[in-house]
């Protein structure tokens, strides 16, 4: 059974940072893509950062410059650095993970970034 844990969000001040984690387990980690999305409430879930096996990155434009996605294999890990954090950054974090055709999602963890 695949399991995506997501921790690390909270309440911040503007300007400030946070780390987001994603634990996975039931899935070949090394070999599965993984990204980062947000949901703010009222909006559709958007796509934050996405790292494909080390191969290439990709990030929102809106978080360009401030949030890194990195990946630890020894821990089955997904991480999200999240810098010089905005109060349009607050929104719901879901963790994703793809491996042979097939989309997984945690459960979310909120942000909310005070002005």
């Amino acid at each position: 059974q695949v399991q995506l844990v997501e921790s690390g969000g909270g309440l911040v001040q503007a300007g400030g940072s946070l780390r987001l984690s994603c634990a996975a387990s039931g899935i070949p980690f090394a070999i599965a893509r993984f990204g980062w999305y947000r949901q703010a409430p009222g909006k559709q879930r958007e796509l934050v950062a996405d790292f494909s096996r080390g191969v290439s990155i990709k990030y929102a434009d809106s978080v360009l410059g401030r949030f890194t996605i990195s990946r630890d294999n020894t821990r089955n890990t997904v991480y999200l650095q999240m810098n010089s954090l905005k109060p349009e950054d607050t929104a719901v974090y879901y963790c994703n993970a793809g491996v042979s055709g097939s989309d997984y999602w945690g459960q979310g963890t909120q942000v909310t970034v005070s002005s």
